[in-house]
């Protein structure tokens, strides 16, 4: 909320560094479509692999870990039938939270939505989810021989209704007004969430589940296909470094909130830099394979081998010209008279 009370005055001039991260966002923002008309394989092996990426690395962000991997992709996967432990509970609870934004439609943000999120995440659990915290709690860090350092006081427990209920208005408030650019207003809300600290537990996860809908909600979706959660784990260092440095005075609305809005465009800004360099390496992979195929198809032997492909065609790997060949295969354009290196064609 502090942040929305003096937003004109907070970024009402964007630094120069900030300004070039949220136009390589709204450049990625416009290839993105692009993407999604022509890569619609890709992009779903990219959802799959984001969607467990981002459960597992929000989650081991809090400390909740489950060190069996191939245990915790069935876990995602929901294909696991009983959870043992109460880190096995969390992380199942974040892929619910995290489907019920992704798969169903996009609910408007209100202060029910987030405590429903709360409640998604820890109701395989014995803690109570979906409500807000009774008594005030501490932002500590457990340094390393032992004792504990306090980061930040967050918003009293008594004064936590009202500061979320108004986060959320003015929040709406601003989008609809359309005056800042939408990623920091996104950017702000999430600082000011980890600083109000609604919940006994879960701050960050829900504040992260949050931060992939806000995005995709005004159209940057790239979350669905690059993980932030992992982007930011990471960085772990960096994230909290950010966040810390914006809360300094934010009680009494004097906080700076560049370090923590320069880290929260830097991050999609990368996302949509890897998301562009998957979508051009496909491509590229497609290209090479459709030249294996109009060699084939064209300019080959009747009969060949793949060391006679190679040689025609420097540069593309044995596995794109077996992918290519077994495409033609299927489509019963060519056959083989056996399988392995020494294996001929035959173009019918």
């Amino acid at each position: 909320m502090r942040s929305f009370d003096a937003q004109t005055r907070l970024i009402a001039t964007v630094p120069g560094d900030v300004v070039r991260l949220t136009s390589t966002v709204d450049r990625g923002q416009g290839q993105e479509a692009l993407h999604v008309a022509q890569l619609p394989g890709l992009l779903e092996q990219l959802a799959f692999r984001a969607r467990v990426q981002s459960v597992k690395a929000s989650s081991a962000l809090e400390g909740v870990v489950v060190p069996d991997d191939r245990r915790a992709d069935r876990i995602i996967a929901g294909s696991a039938t009983t959870l043992r432990t109460r880190d096995e509970s969390e992380l199942a609870g974040y892929r619910d939270a995290l489907d019920y934004l992704w798969v169903d439609d996009w609910r408007p943000l209100n202060v029910g939505l987030v405590l429903h999120l709360h409640r998604l995440l820890l109701q395989r659990t014995t803690a109570t989810g979906g409500a807000l915290k009774t008594s005030d709690n501490l932002v500590v860090d457990r340094l390393p021989d032992g004792t504990r350092r306090v980061r930040f006081h967050p918003v009293s427990a008594q004064a936590t209704p009202y500061f979320l209920d108004e986060l959320v208005g003015r929040f709406r408030d601003e989008r609809e007004r359309d005056v800042h650019h939408p990623l920091l207003l996104t950017g702000l809300f999430v600082l000011d969430l980890l600083v109000i600290h609604p919940f006994d537990d879960g701050n960050g996860r829900v504040a992260r589940i949050l931060t992939n809908a806000l995005l995709a909600d005004v159209g940057y979706g790239v979350a669905r296909y690059v993980s932030l959660e992992q982007l930011i784990a990471d960085t772990s260092t960096d994230y909290y470094a950010a966040l810390l440095a914006s809360t300094h005075g934010w009680h009494e609305g004097e906080h700076d909130p560049w370090p923590w809005l320069r880290y929260f465009a830097g991050t999609v800004a990368r996302s949509y830099e890897l998301f562009a360099q998957r979508a051009g390496s496909s491509r590229e992979a497609g290209g090479k394979r459709d030249r294996v195929k109009r060699y084939v198809l064209e300019q080959a032997p009747t009969t060949f081998s793949i060391a006679d492909i190679r040689t025609a065609l420097p540069g593309i790997s044995d596995g794109t010209i077996r992918n290519a060949l077994d495409d033609l295969r299927a489509e019963e354009r060519v056959a083989s008279d056996g399988t392995g290196r020494s294996a001929t064609w035959t173009r019918r």
